[in-house]
């Protein structure tokens, strides 16, 4: 599957290209993190709990950063196991522009393949999870960055940067807030498997 999708971020762009490299603020970002560790060279251990339709699981993965070119590209190639759940594999090409001296366009192509019960629900529901996942990312993401959001209050962050994270090509993402007000758990556990298996 494959995924792209363009945000823009009200920071420079030097400030969005720390963000993207700080673990502390992925890990706030990531709906069902557990936790993001250096893993090598450019390279973090994943752990992380989602849901997918009927599939629920906690993954562990690896995320590989490629093409670094800072402040303006990086490629990240990841690969998840979710036991039974299923795998998810992976990339997703990431690219910062300066928007205004202010404000950043952070675009992104992302490709994906999934396995086990990830793959018997089918293409059309996990790409769907995978872009509200997205959406929550950015809007976790956005709060983080401009101070607005705390990491031990999810749903708040999700909400308060809903209107600053503002989706360029994908009106779906405006679902998001829809996920936030379910179960702070499980919203968190649908984010980052979702992005894990559908980047």
């Amino acid at each position: 599957m494959e995924l792209t999708e363009s945000y823009t971020l009200p920071v420079p762009q030097q400030r969005a290209w720390e963000a993207l490299n700080d673990t502390a603020i992925l890990r706030a970002s990531i709906p069902g993190c557990d936790s993001i560790e250096p893993d090598g060279e450019n390279a973090y251990a994943v752990s992380m709990s989602a849901s997918v339709g009927p599939v629920k699981a906690r993954f562990k993965g690896r995320m590989l950063l490629t093409d670094i070119d800072a402040p303006n590209t990086y490629t990240i190639v990841f690969e998840g196991q979710g036991g039974a759940a299923g795998f998810g594999k992976g990339s997703a090409h990431v690219t910062l522009e300066a928007d205004s001296e202010a404000s950043t366009k952070l675009s992104y192509t992302a490709t994906a393949q999934v396995g086990g019960k990830l793959a018997q629900i089918g293409s059309r529901l996990v790409d769907g999870a995978a872009r509200k996942i997205a959406g929550e990312f950015f809007k976790r993401f956005t709060a983080q960055v401009t101070g607005e959001g705390g990491a031990g209050e999810p749903g708040e962050s999700g909400d308060a940067s809903a209107s600053e994270a503002a989706p360029l090509e994908s009106g779906e993402d405006a679902e998001s807030p829809d996920a936030a007000a379910g179960e702070d758990a499980g919203k968190r556990k649908k984010s980052w498997k979702a992005w894990i298996s559908k980047s």
